[in-house]
C-alpha cells in the first residue's frame, strides 16, 4: 500500500509542539505521509519564543515545488508563513492549481495577542490567499485582525458565523472560526471548563456550529496547528470537508485529553498527537 501524501508550508518549532514538527506528526497520526516547506525556523521552548529567522521567498517556493514534482500531495496545507512575500508567493502557486486541497490556517497573531504579520502580509492574506483556499482556519484573534473586528466583539456564536461570512466572501470555500479563544472574548475565566468552545463552520451547505467541551489543560501548544494538519490529512484521504472538519475537531480534542496531565516544560505543553496517553491493547 503506498500511502497517501500531504504537505505542510510552515515555521519550524524547536520545542517541537507546533509548526511543521506538529503538522508532520498530525499526519502520521492519520496514516498520511507528510512532506514539508519550511517558512522559518525559530528558537522556541514551551515558554517563549526567542528568535524566529524567516526563509528567503524563493526558497520556499523552490521547496514546494521540489515536494511537488516528485510526490504530488493529495492535500496542502499553511501555518506561519512569517512574511507577506511569501504569502504572495504561495498563493501565487495556489493561483496556478498547484496546491491541491489547500487548508490555510492564518497565523496572524500569538497566543499573547501580539501580531506577527505585517499590514502588507495580512493584506496578501485577504486578497492574494484566502481566496484561493478551499478551507481557512482562522481562531478569533486571527478572525478579529481579518475583519477588523475587536475581539470583544466575537463573543457569541452569531458573531463568529457573522466574520466566518465575512472571511468567505472573500473567496475561501469553506471558513472555520475557532472558538478556543471564546473566554476571552466574553472576558471569562478560561480556567473555567463550563465556558463553551465551539467551531463555527461556514461553507457551501450553509452554517454548522461544532459544540465542544472546553478541555483545562496548560498543554494547548500546537492545538491551531494540529487542527488545520488534520483537516488536510482528512482532505487528503477523501473526505468531505465538513466530516474532515469535525473528525479533525474531534482528533485534536482527544490530544488535548491525553496531554493534559503531561509536564513537558515550564509553560504551555503540547498536546499527545499520538495517543500515547490513550489505554494499550492488554494494558491493565
Amino acid at each position: 500500500m503506498t500511502p497517501t501524501v500531504a504537505l505542510t508550508i510552515a515555521g519550524s518549532d524547536s520545542g517541537g509542539g507546533a509548526g511543521v514538527q506538529a503538522d508532520l506528526k498530525t499526519f502520521a497520526a492519520h496514516g498520511v505521509f507528510g512532506t514539508s516547506a519550511l517558512t522559518a525556523v525559530t528558537a522556541q521552548n514551551t515558554r517563549a519564543v526567542i528568535a524566529v529567522v524567516a526563509m528567503d521567498p524563493a526558497f520556499v517556493v523552490a521547496q514546494v515545488e521540489a515536494v511537488l514534482a516528485d510526490l504530488r500531495p493529495a492535500a496542502v496545507k499553511t501555518g506561519m508563513l512569517a512574511v507577506g512575500a511569501t504569502v504572495a508567493a504561495v498563493a501565487e502557486l495556489a493561483g496556478r492549481g498547484a496546491l491541491a486541497n489547500l487548508v490555510v490556517d492564518p497565523v496572524l497573531v500569538s497566543s499573547t495577542g501580539h501580531r506577527l504579520m505585517e499590514d502588507a502580509g495580512l493584506e496578501a492574506y485577504r486578497t492574494l490567499l484566502l481566496p484561493r483556499a478551499a478551507v481557512a482556519t482562522p481562531n478569533l484573534r486571527e478572525a478579529a485582525v481579518l475583519t477588523g473586528r475587536p475581539l470583544a466583539d466575537l463573543g457569541s456564536v452569531d458573531a463568529m458565523v457573522a466574520a466566518a461570512e465575512e472571511l468567505r466572501a472573500l473567496g475561501t470555500e469553506t471558513v472555520v472560526v475557532k472558538g478556543g479563544h471564546l473566554a476571552q472574548a466574553l472576558g471569562a475565566d478560561p480556567g473555567d471548563a463550563s465556558t463553551p468552545s465551539p467551531d463555527v463552520v461556514v461553507g457551501p451547505g450553509g452554517v454548522v456550529v461544532l459544540e465542544g467541551a472546553r478541555v483545562v489543560t496548560g498543554n494547548d501548544h500546537g492545538t491551531g496547528c494540529s487542527l488545520s494538519a488534520a483537516i488536510a490529512a482528512n482532505l487528503a484521504l477523501g473526505m468531505v470537508t465538513l466530516e474532515a472538519v469535525r473528525a479533525a475537531k474531534e482528533y485534536v480534542h482527544r490530544a488535548l485529553v491525553g496531554g493534559a496531565g503531561w509536564r513537558l516544560g515550564e509553560g504551555h505543553g503540547p498536546i499527545d498527537h499520538f495517543g500515547w496517553s490513550s489505554p494499550r491493547d492488554g494494558a491493565t
